[in-house]
């Protein structure tokens, strides 16, 4: 419960009367310091009044009085300036980093009523957990919410980017040929896909971009698809190009063609079929990193990512099955899935990259201009009645389901806190 008497002590969820320490000392809350999300103290620079002394300094929580010495804080000067011990249960006296001074102590009782609601949160097997309240939350508060989960979702969608983009020692091109392959796999094949992109020489597709079968047999042969005897044309034709661009690049070794997966995926979504996709995009496209960062509109941004496939793959979704002939262009809403996860991030991380708020500004501006997202995540909220307006809105909704609701971390959460904090109402 160490967690919920921290959230109780920052909101001040315990009456302002009658508090004492161990040793019967009246302590007046003025300012419960600020949180420390770091290492050290739970508290900094809060303000008490302790036996009618005014004391600022730091505050450390624990269910227990002696998990200051199991904790080590004894021997850590970063605790030398605690002025305050607070904890559900006194089973030791501490003392002062460097001294035998003694910390005051204040045995916190979390009121009933919050400690009630906490644990129905924890556990109800509901979703939302909070539903009971959510149809009474202001506007003005879940619209809040929303905006700073969507720019925390952003934040660490560009921190992502940012360590792809190290990893390929700084080439920007590399780490957008990675993300959007990982998001052509939406979701299932995800990880494949990124793994894959990381094997892909971007400079040898550059070099054989004129011949778009040169461009598949790098694409399909390092995803360790033209591994097999098939007594296909095409399938032969890919096979020994492969063989020959492999010698004259030094290719590493190939994927191994089990990490794909097809079960319950459509035939649309094969990764043969998204793998063509990609190969006719290359082909098509060069620098395509400067390009998306000069797309001043998510028009132009979609045509740049727009891509159907060779004719090979337009009647086929595996090698050597032939299927209905159809085009594989991809859809309006897939293109703005690669808009939300890789586009928009991009354009915040490079724009956070060079201090150009014009490519920030016009990541936000990307975001609520494309419609919200339709999936399971958002129908949910819409049931007890939070509308996403658009993606900004859609994407906070889903940031909030899985980095709050599935974790049940309720106590960082906007809407926990209305719900937990009708008992100060009162």
């Amino acid at each position: 419960m160490e967690q919920l008497i921290h959230f109780a002590w920052k909101h001040k969820f315990f009456p302002l009367e009658g508090l004492k320490t161990t040793t019967g000392e009246v302590v007046e809350v003025i300012n419960p310091g600020s949180p420390n999300p770091n290492s050290g103290p739970d508290f900094f620079n809060a303000k008490l009044k302790i036996g009618g002394v005014l004391w600022v300094g730091n505050v450390e929580i624990h269910e227990k009085s002696s998990f200051w010495y199991s904790h080590g804080h004894h021997l850590n000067p970063a605790y030398a300036n605690v002025i305050l011990h607070v904890v559900e249960e006194v089973d030791a006296e501490i003392t002062r980093y460097g001294s035998t001074e003694k910390i005051p102590q204040l045995v916190f009782t979390c009121p009933d009523e919050v400690k009630r609601k906490y644990i129905l949160l924890k556990r109800t097997d509901s979703y939302p957990a909070c539903y009971s309240i959510l149809r009474h939350i202001p506007k003005i508060t879940i619209h809040g919410w929303l905006a700073a989960l969507q720019a925390e979702r952003f934040d660490q969608k560009a921190n992502t980017i940012n360590e792809r983009v190290q990893l390929c020692n700084g080439n920007w091109e590399q780490a957008l040929f990675i993300t959007l392959a990982r998001n052509f796999g939406f979701g299932l094949n995800g990880d494949a896909f990124e793994a894959w992109a990381r094997h892909i020489d971007l400079s040898a597709v550059g070099k054989h971009r004129d011949d778009i079968q040169q461009v598949e047999a790098i694409f399909f042969g390092m995803a360790g698809l033209l591994e097999q005897h098939l007594d296909d044309h095409y399938y032969l034709a890919l096979q020994k190009e492969y063989r020959y661009l492999s010698h004259k690049f030094s290719f590493q070794p190939p994927l191994q063609a089990d990490i794909w997966k097809l079960l319950r995926i459509r035939p649309q979504a094969f990764p043969h079929t998204k793998i063509a996709q990609l190969a006719y995009l290359y082909q098509r496209q060069e620098a395509l990193f400067s390009k998306i960062i000069e797309a001043k509109d998510v028009e132009t941004a979609k045509i740049l990512l727009q891509t159907s496939t060779s004719d090979y793959w337009k009647c086929h979704y595996l090698f050597g099955k032939d299927t209905v002939m159809s085009e594989r262009m991809l859809g309006d809403n897939s293109l703005s899935l690669l808009l939300i996860n890789t586009v928009i991030p991009f354009l915040l991380a490079y724009g956070k990259h060079k201090g150009n708020n014009e490519l920030c500004l016009r990541a936000s501006e990307f975001l609520e201009e494309l419609k919200a997202e339709d999936n399971y995540i958002t129908r949910q909220w819409e049931r007890f009645g939070i509308h996403a307006d658009n993606a900004a809105d859609s994407q906070a909704l889903i940031q909030l389901r899985k980095e709050y609701c599935d974790k049940r971390d309720c106590l960082r959460c906007r809407i926990g806190y209305q719900y937990l904090k009708e008992w100060k109402d009162r």
